[in-house]
């Protein structure tokens, strides 16, 4: 692989992290309501998602998709149906109460993040569609594997730090101060926008 092909194939990965979606709406959430920590250990689950979705596409998942089109259906409303559960959960759960010593207490586990991280990318069709169609076509068929690694390495790298970089964001002091005084308005609004985007998907 050319030094051209591999930061063309890391670019357009960038670009596809850092665009509004389930994975940056669901870490600037948890880096508000339950701070770094689990915001990190969400970033790490979506990376790892994100290679994994990759290292399908490396493997064929264009030719799945080609000669299957029902699995990429199936995908695309499991992943709306995940999409609008959160929703609700979320919007149910907006008028409730929550006090500074709840937001500190960090009640969701780093693995309970992670695999949240995880389930929301697996569970997002664009990112099966954008790695099998896009990302699989800028890698040369040639390529080593030793660069196949490196380039799987700076997707993962690439999804986590940016995720990270949100969650900080949104767990900086201020923030977290100006969420439990209009908890109800901010969850609402990140339900509506995860339904919206799962009800898109459905529509597809």
């Amino acid at each position: 692989m050319t030094i051209a092909a591999f930061v063309a194939s890391i670019s357009l990965c960038l670009m596809a992290a850092i665009s509004p979606g389930p994975a940056v709406l669901m870490a600037a959430r948890i880096g508000l309501k339950h701070g770094l920590r689990s915001g990190f250990a969400l970033a790490v689950g979506i990376g790892m998602g994100a290679i994994t979705w990759a290292l399908a596409a490396l493997c064929g998942l264009t030719l799945l998709f080609d000669y299957a089109p029902f699995a990429l259906t199936a995908l695309r409303i499991f992943g709306a149906c995940y999409l609008i559960w959160m929703a609700w959960n979320i919007w149910r759960s907006a008028n409730q109460p929550l006090d500074e010593g709840e937001l500190r207490s960090l009640p969701k586990s780093a693995f309970g993040a992670f695999r949240l991280g995880l389930f929301t990318q697996f569970s997002n069709p664009k990112a099966a569609v954008f790695f099998g169609a896009v990302f699989a076509g800028t890698v040369p068929p040639e390529s080593s594997i030793l660069s196949l690694v490196l380039l799987l390495f700076c997707i993962f790298l690439g999804e986590m730090a940016w995720n990270t970089l949100v969650a900080r964001l949104f767990s900086m002091e201020k923030t977290r101060q100006r969420y439990i005084s209009l908890k109800t308005v901010i969850d609402r609004i990140f339900g509506g926008l995860l339904a919206a985007l799962g009800v898109k998907l459905a529509a597809l």
